[in-house]
């Protein structure tokens, strides 16, 4: 039998995700960090992308959130994230036109915008795009 942890994965609405892996994949500030059974203790800010859960069973669960934070402590990772979401239910049409919003603003001189605001929006979109991309491999 694998070694396993276990990982929460908890929005601000619901707990997403709980149970047994063999490792957990996140989008971290600084790259990538892959969280395997005896990991050093960690908390570390997330950024919008994809979090990958291998399973016991070898297969994968794949969630999307919108940042948050992780914490790897005493064998348990968990996520908490503003937003949270099973990657399979997120909206491609959705993501696709908030990127063509965001990229028509971006392109009209004479319109006034937060580019912050829209910069986070773009971001978010294609988190969620690359999310699905990955459910899809």
């Amino acid at each position: 039998m694998a070694m396993t942890i276990h990982c929460d994965i908890v929005s601000a609405e619901k707990q997403i995700f709980s149970g047994l892996v063999e490792m957990v994949v996140a989008t971290g500030t600084l790259g990538d960090l892959g969280v395997a059974p005896g990991h050093a203790p960690l908390l570390t800010e997330l950024i919008p992308g994809p979090i990958r859960c291998v399973t016991r069973d070898g297969g994968e669960e794949i969630y999307y959130v919108s940042g948050g934070y992780l914490e790897v402590s005493n064998n348990i990772v968990t996520v908490l994230a503003d937003t949270a979401i099973r990657a399979a239910d997120v909206d491609e049409a959705a993501a696709q036109q908030a990127i063509e919003d965001v990229q028509k603003a971006i392109a009209n001189k004479e319109a006034e915008f937060e580019y912050s605001r829209a910069a986070t929006q773009l971001a978010e979109a294609v988190a969620q795009l690359r999310a699905l991309k990955q459910l899809r491999k």
